[in-house]
């Protein structure tokens, strides 16, 4: 009997601590910190994320068929050739530059096809936009992609990856079907396209629509980026940071950096003095990082291309792009985003503060701009011109303030020419026979 007491008062005692064990389980609370006051950032996103497809982009491309020339700068039609190519195969990538007799034939000749980048592109950074059966590649660069569409081969068609600044040629296989379907689907219709006409300035071949063009000047409303937003989102410790208001703008900073906002271009300039670096990082690691960059506070806030990569120092430019695939210039870098780099951080970031968004329809209106057989005449007629040293004459926008009070920005259709390394601009007070010397 005292046994069967003895293992009651057990049973029951067990019951109890059961309960106790449970009641705490339920309603205890860890004693942690905050997050907010560890060194945690939340993630900023002013604008949008982008796929690098998006950001590295052809700006033009010219079917050479017969003694014709045809061509394209429109976004929509570059975007359907670019997803053809997309859901191609690209195998036995080889440098072929010794091979190659006549470098201008095999670009510019009849039958090619030329995707022309604005700037060299790292093959390593490509591989995430075309399809390489390769796991590593050649280290090169390209600035156009060619393609011969007629003379196809039964086995094996070829497309080439050319670097026209370095004269380098590398070759990749892809299979005859491909290019079949290219022939069939975009080549044989380019009569619906802009015819152009070669000028050959020996060391290139620029290639000017016949017509004038019709284009569109727009008007917009910009809006303000929230500077705390990018306060957040550049430096280390934004907590640690103080704002001053100035002329014409504020000023944030903390012991080591320092971002201004000007008001008059609504232009952001961050500073990181201590991230000044001699280092020289690879194109590939140097044109990546400045992508993942303004991903990380999602600073894609209008169509900004990548159009500029200068090495040794660092500098990497991208610039807005009309929504129908025109290059916008401004001469205060309103309508671009540069970065240069230090060895492991930014060391200067300047940019847009504001986001166009869409433009106001009211105050659109159609501009008709002369050929490029006309502005290339004035350009012949300018004292001191060398024809060796131009090289690009595009069609563009300029943009511009309408007022400072109405806050609204113009983008008025314009011709752009790069001479001797530096753009210029040919307004139509300057065809009317306004002279100007070259800048």
């Amino acid at each position: 009997m005292r046994y069967e007491n003895i293992k009651s008062g057990v049973l029951i005692a067990l019951v109890l601590i059961s309960a106790i064990l449970t009641w705490n389980l339920w309603t205890y609370q860890p004693n942690h910190e905050k997050l907010n006051n560890a060194n945690y950032i939340e993630e900023v996103e002013i604008g949008e994320k982008k796929d690098i497809k998006k950001i590295i982009r052809p700006d033009r491309i010219l079917y050479h068929v017969k003694d014709q020339h045809y061509g394209t700068s429109n976004s929509n039609d570059i975007d359907k050739v670019m997803r053809e190519m997309g859901s191609w195969v690209f195998y036995d990538v080889e440098n072929d530059t010794e091979h190659v007799q006549n470098f201008k034939e095999l670009v510019h000749g009849k039958g090619k096809v030329e995707i022309v980048y604005p700037e060299g592109v790292p093959i390593e950074l490509y591989k995430g936009v075309l399809d390489f059966e390769e796991k590593k590649l050649p280290n090169f660069e390209f600035d156009r992609i060619v393609m011969d569409v007629e003379n196809l081969p039964k086995d094996s068609g070829t497309v080439y990856f050319v670097s026209y600044k370095n004269r380098e040629v590398y070759k990749a296989r892809v299979t005859p079907s491909f290019l079949n379907d290219f022939h069939r689907d975009f080549y044989k219709n380019v009569d619906q396209l802009p015819r152009f006409q070669a000028f050959d300035t020996e060391k290139r071949v620029i290639y000017l629509p016949e017509e004038a063009t019709v284009m569109v000047k727009y008007k917009y409303l910009p809006h303000n980026l929230n500077s705390e937003e990018f306060k957040e989102a550049l430096f280390n410790d934004p907590s640690s940071v103080k704002k001053s208001i100035v002329q014409d703008g504020e000023e944030y900073a903390d012991v080591s950096s320092l971002m201004n906002i000007d008001y008059r271009d609504n232009m952001l300039l961050y500073v990181n003095p201590g991230e000044s670096s001699d280092y020289i990082a690879r194109p590939y690691d140097l044109l990546k990082q400045s992508i993942d960059f303004i991903n990380e506070h999602g600073g894609w806030t209008d169509g900004y291309r990548f159009v500029s990569m200068d090495e040794i120092n660092q500098k990497v430019t991208f610039r807005l792009f009309s929504i129908e695939g025109y290059p916008v210039f401004n001469e205060r870098g309103m309508s671009e985003i540069t970065e240069v780099w230090g060895r492991n951080e930014i060391n200067k970031y300047i940019r847009p503060n504001f986001e166009l968004g869409f433009p106001l329809r009211t105050e659109m209106s159609s501009v008709t701009l002369p050929s490029g057989k006309e502005v290339l005449e004035y350009l012949q007629k300018r004292e001191g011109f060398k024809p060796h040293l131009l090289e690009e004459l595009i069609l563009g926008y300029r943009m511009d303030r309408v007022t400072e009070e109405q806050r609204l920005i113009v983008l008025e259709p314009t011709w752009f020419y790069r001479y001797d390394k530096a753009w210029g601009q040919i307004s139509q007070e300057d065809l009317g026979g306004l002279k100007r010397g070259l800048e």
